[in-house]
């Protein structure tokens, strides 16, 4: 082996556990790097330090410390598996924060008021399959998937969906619509957020992803209105495949985080609804992952203001230097009205796509307002898209979310009891 090799190898395995730990915030090309790197290593910390322990033994049976770089490279070697150690760590704690985030928000007897069968389901819900050794084993073999229905006629891929069910069949059952991210410009419905729709179909739940136009091609609200086209075919076709129109929840990440908030915050507004203002777009519940809530950064949070024109060239079109009012008015942060749903709000410490102080800035100001609870749950060490694949903290979240659904289903059915 040559002798700069294993060193070289090593240095390179301690950078990206670094970097796992100190995610770049700033934009530009390193901060894609910097998120697609420590984003892989953040949430398989087990499996890159499987690679890495192998590499190690190959360098040394191939006589990686015949050299002086040798002992330095096993030095660096050892550093980046105990940082992967930690990284594991860091997952563990999701769960605890995340229930304690729900008691703060919901009230520390919330479960309790989570219906018998709800919570029936929840207690004897599985672990989702290859969860251990294969993190991007997301289908279910008791969920089905019926692909590519159109929700607009006419509207090609980009206004289709997807509907998750049991395979036993269900019927009356509550509605979760999951919006994809990518920035409004690219995305797609079946490429997201399948931990969690696989948990939920598998409890009985009736999942929805759809497709939506995206930018450049398309100017913000476009995608809005799509998602709330959606929302219009879910009140009339989804009986059809055992849902209930009635309770309607939505989640999503990144820009789809956004346009979750965006939903759940302009219920039946007819600016988003041009033909269709008659169809009622309430939804009972929200769960917006890692999402972006104020394209006007009105409170000076982003870590750099590129973000504002690069929203004001592709998805919005607009000048924020002379037309700032339409960005605030594309922004969850300013549409915020006491009549808003209850919202569980999660997002990343360390996430370099989203500013996660806008997160917690959004969170607060909802909780000041809104009538519903609010409840905001922030994970250390954690990056942008965490809950795309099965994790530790994936599983985690999928599970926080269930509660937190479950909680807002039971809450809903309570209002109607006729005891009330």
């Amino acid at each position: 082996m040559a002798p700069w090799t294993f060193f070289t190898l090593s240095l390179a395995g301690l950078l990206l556990t670094l970097n796992a730990y100190l995610a770049q915030r700033r934009t530009g090309p390193v901060v894609i790097i910097s998120f697609m790197l420590g984003w892989l290593v953040s949430e398989l910390p087990l499996h890159i330090l499987f690679v890495q322990v192998a590499i190690t033994l190959y360098c040394l049976l191939d006589g990686g410390l015949a050299h002086p770089q040798g002992f330095w490279a096993l030095g660096l070697s050892i550093l980046s598996w105990i940082g992967l150690l930690g990284l594991v760590s860091y997952s563990r704690k999701a769960a605890p924060i995340l229930e304690a985030s729900l008691s703060a928000g919901l009230g520390p007897d919330y479960q309790e008021k989570i219906a018998p069968d709800l919570k029936e389901k929840l207690e004897r819900a599985t672990p989702p399959p290859g969860l251990a050794l294969n993190p991007f084993k997301l289908h279910r073999p008791d969920v089905i998937r019926h692909e590519n229905i159109a929700y607009l006629p006419g509207g090609g891929k980009r206004n289709e969906l997807d509907v998750y069910t049991p395979c036993a069949g269900v019927e009356g059952a509550p509605v979760l619509l999951q919006i994809h991210g990518g920035g409004w410009t690219i995305g797609n419905k079946h490429e997201q957020a399948l931990p969690l729709m696989n948990h939920m179909a598998a409890q009985g739940w009736v999942c929805v992803a759809a497709n939506y136009r995206l930018s450049p091609k398309n100017t913000f609200p476009d995608h809005l209105v799509d998602v709330k086209r959606a929302i219009g075919w879910i009140r009339e076709k989804i009986a059809d495949y055992g849902g209930n129109p009635d309770f309607i929840a939505v989640t999503g990440g990144s820009a789809g985080g956004h346009l979750t908030a965006m939903v759940a915050l302009t219920a039946n507004d007819p600016e988003y609804q041009p033909g269709f203002e008659e169809v009622d777009t309430q939804v009972q519940a929200a769960v917006p992952f890692y999402g972006v809530y104020d394209f006007a950064n009105a409170f000076h949070l982003h870590p750099s203001d590129s973000i504002r024109g690069w929203v004001g060239k592709s998805v919005l079109k607009k000048d924020p230097k002379t037309e700032l009012e339409d960005f605030r008015r594309a922004s969850p942060l300013h549409r915020i009205a006491p009549e808003a749903p209850p919202f569980f709000i999660i997002h990343g410490s360390n996430d370099s796509l989203a500013c996660v102080e806008e997160a917690r800035h959004f969170a607060q100001s909802l909780t000041r307002v809104s009538d519903q609870p609010v409840a905001y749950g922030e994970l250390p060490g954690t990056q942008h898209a965490f809950e795309v694949f099965h994790s530790i903290r994936s599983s985690a979240a999928v599970v926080a979310a269930s509660r937190f659904l479950a909680w807002s289903l039971s809450r809903e059915k309570a209002k109607k009891s006729p005891e009330n």
